[in-house]
């Protein structure tokens, strides 16, 4: 018998009628084997079918386990540190492997850059030894942004210290086969090339090369991963019952609620496994997030029943070795007050695998409940062409297209949407920042989010800052609130923020200067490219007539995002 972590769900009775109806009728339509067999009428008929190659991935990997053996073995010893330059599905992955297992002995400092923030790249610099770091850069498309230019920038550091024809033993690509950096890569010579499968998207691919050479790269057993995912795979497969289906049950059950109006997963995974919710954040939200539907998940969510209103689903992802009486508690509370709650036991590290591989099925599974395609990203591209028509603006004027500010203190400068507006004026924001704010937090509604999004430097002591700032707005407004860091979210939360329902209201904070470093082939450095980001993402959601504040904040992000809690502790009394 297969171990598998895991997993139960409570649904107050009208929700788990609905799961047990929706239960019935995938039975009766065999829609799991149309899952499996790649019916693409079973989300909206159009090319679900091509991106289904995730299904399977860890058993063909899992068969050939010698070329993760031969990365290892090749990167023991010779590397000091790794640095992984990605972005969403490209990054994340990694970044759970990282933080969750810890560094290997004899492997190298793996850290991972996924930032055009200028202060995040300089730290990266100055926390390796540029000789003897491997960089791995990761794109699917081979074209993605922020991946273009840090492989161009690195390439630059590298090729002064060693010179350019030796540069490229200190690189290694991952991409899809005839991109743009596979060319690039076998122009400079890079140490390797490693494919990603064409029919696996970004944010699905964690089992693929994309999350499994880093792992290889850092040390890890890539096999025992794949083998943990592969006993999932199987569970969730077209032989399995259909009601122990875990991948299933999930996927019914995420569904059901966001059309019953629970369309906010609130996600606490426990602290070993932390990074885990990240992950899942930008898998759902940016698979859902689409037609004015969507499931908005909130990671390191507070699981108080007092927290929230009644637009949530509950679930709990815990370690074995972690099992917190508290938390089951609070979980029993959330279950009395007629809340679904969906808890997940994580045996140990290896089996983190299977988690992988359940969220992605449950989430094609909610895709096909919602009626959309989960494999598409249709509204990503609305921000990367606005940040082009910014970053060319710049370029051929020599500054930026703010615009004029709403209002101006002595420490920022602030910028309203006009769906914002028409329900507040100048005159209101009189009185300074806590006044505006008051203004934007007093316009949530029921079923609303908050989600603040700050294009500063994420290090422990902003992500802490953020995550006040959020809490204050949740626990006063009663709705679930968010914080990400751009660019970082761009490719992960930033597709359910346009393409799901108008139900956000959204805080930038942006306009924090850093270390002058150019972006190579452009006529901008990394801090434009960066404020070019925040300025299109604002300008789609003005266009999209979201209700968005912009607070353009200059010097130090750390005083300013304390200047921004004390203001919105001022704008909530």
């Amino acid at each position: 018998m297969r171990t598998i972590n895991p997993q139960d769900e409570y649904l107050p009775p009208g929700l788990e009628g609905v799961v047990g109806d929706l239960t019935e009728q995938w039975a009766a339509s065999d829609n799991l084997g149309r899952l499996w067999r790649g019916d693409a009428t079973l989300w909206t008929s159009a090319d679900e079918g091509d991106w289904l190659g995730w299904l399977t991935i860890a058993t063909e990997l899992a068969a050939a386990p010698e070329r993760f053996e031969e990365i290892a073995s090749d990167v023991r010893g010779r590397f000091t540190h790794a640095v992984l330059l990605g972005m969403g599905g490209s990054s994340l992955c990694p970044e759970v492997l990282r933080v969750c297992f810890g560094r290997v002995e004899g492997f190298p400092d793996f850290r991972i850059l996924d930032s055009t923030d200028p202060h995040q790249i300089q730290d990266c610099i100055e926390s390796i030894q540029l000789k003897s770091t491997l960089f791995l850069s990761a794109s699917k498309s081979g074209s993605t942004l922020e991946t273009s230019l840090l492989t161009d920038f690195f390439f630059r550091l590298v090729s002064r210290q060693i010179g350019a024809a030796r540069a490229g033993s200190r690189f290694l690509a991952i991409t899809d086969p005839g991109s743009r950096l596979e060319a690039v890569a076998r122009e400079r010579g890079f140490w390797r090339i490693s494919h990603g499968k064409p029919s696996i998207g970004g944010r699905y691919s964690a089992l693929s090369n994309f999350g499994m050479v880093p792992a290889a790269a850092m040390g890890l057993d890539v096999a025992r991963i794949l083998k943990s995912a592969s006993a999932m795979q199987a569970e969730c497969g077209p032989a399995s019952p259909i009601e122990s289906n875990p991948g299933l049950r999930l996927g019914l059950a995420l569904g059901a609620a966001a059309l019953a109006g629970r369309d906010k997963l609130c996600l606490s995974c426990s602290p070993g496994i932390a990074p885990l919710g990240a992950w899942v954040e930008q898998l759902i939200a940016e698979s859902t997030g689409k037609l004015g539907r969507g499931i908005l998940p909130v990671a390191a969510a507070s699981l108080r029943p007092s927290d929230h209103g009644d637009d949530c689903i509950f679930a709990s992802v815990q370690l074995a070795s972690e099992a917190d009486s508290v938390q089951e508690s609070v979980l029993d509370e959330l279950r009395a007050a007629g809340h679904p709650v969906v808890r997940i036991r994580v045996r140990d590290m290896a089996s983190l695998g299977q988690e992988f591989f359940r969220w992605e099925f449950a989430t094609a599974v909610a895709g096909a409940v919602l009626g959309i395609n989960p494999f598409d990203q249709p509204d990503v591209e609305s921000s990367k062409s606005a940040t082009r028509e910014v970053a060319e603006a710049y370029e051929a004027s020599g500054s930026l297209p703010t615009g004029q500010p709403w209002l101006r203190t002595e420490w920022a400068a602030l910028y309203a949407s006009p769906a914002l507006l028409s329900a507040a004026s100048p005159s209101d924001a009189s009185s300074g920042v806590p006044a505006a704010l008051k203004e934007l937090i007093a316009s949530l509604r029921k079923g609303d989010y908050f989600a603040l999004v700050a294009y500063v430097n994420r290090t422990p002591e902003t992500a802490a800052l953020g995550e006040r700032i959020r809490s204050r707005v949740a626990k006063h407004s009663r709705v679930a609130a968010t914080v990400g860091f751009g660019p970082r979210f761009l490719h992960s939360t930033g597709q359910m923020h346009k393409g799901g329902p108008n139900t956000g209201v959204f805080l930038q904070i942006g306009g924090v200067a850093g270390p002058q470093l150019a972006a190579p082939g452009r006529n901008l450095d990394f801090g434009t490219v960066k404020d070019a980001q925040a300025l299109g993402d604002f300008a789609v959601l003005c266009r999209l007539g979201r209700r968005a504040l912009r607070l353009d904040i200059g010097g130090n992000a750390v005083q300013a995002l304390r200047r921004l809690d004390a203001a919105v502790e001022q704008a909530l009394q």
